[in-house]
């Protein structure tokens, strides 16, 4: 068994926590006490984060619909059809939702691809709801 120093994936905050890995798995989490971030506290999302990680629903490739089915691609093509399919509409035609989970540069470069490339200001972060 060992520790794993590491920052929660949730939001932009950075709180430090460790990861328990035992046999190569993520198997729990612990506050990492002398972050000076969150200094040992870690919030609900925190101390569950490493539940994903292993999770046999996780999706680990883009999938897109064809005949009306979601199958599995590769990153070029999935990003070719996003796109395509963004030309189609005008700026008040989309919206764009950021998550907590990316960083704050994250957010800013989407928020800034949203305003400076796609034109709209139809953006918004779950934190929000």
């Amino acid at each position: 068994m060992r520790v794993v120093h590491t920052i929660c994936p949730y939001c932009g905050t950075g709180c430090g926590i460790n990861l328990i890995v035992k046999d190569e798995k993520v198997v729990g989490t612990y506050p990492f006490k002398r972050h000076p971030v969150n200094e040992g506290k870690v919030c609900i999302k925190g101390n569950y984060c490493y539940e994903f990680i292993h999770r046999e629903d996780r999706l680990k490739k883009p999938l897109v619909k064809k005949d009306g089915e979601f199958v599995e691609t590769i990153w070029d093509e999935a990003l070719s059809l996003i796109a395509e399919k963004l030309k189609e509409y005008s700026p008040d035609e989309v919206g764009f939702f950021s998550s907590a989970r990316c960083t704050n540069e994250d957010n800013y470069v989407f928020q800034k691809f949203a305003r400076a490339v796609i034109k709209t200001n139809n953006i918004d972060h779950c934190a929000r709801l």
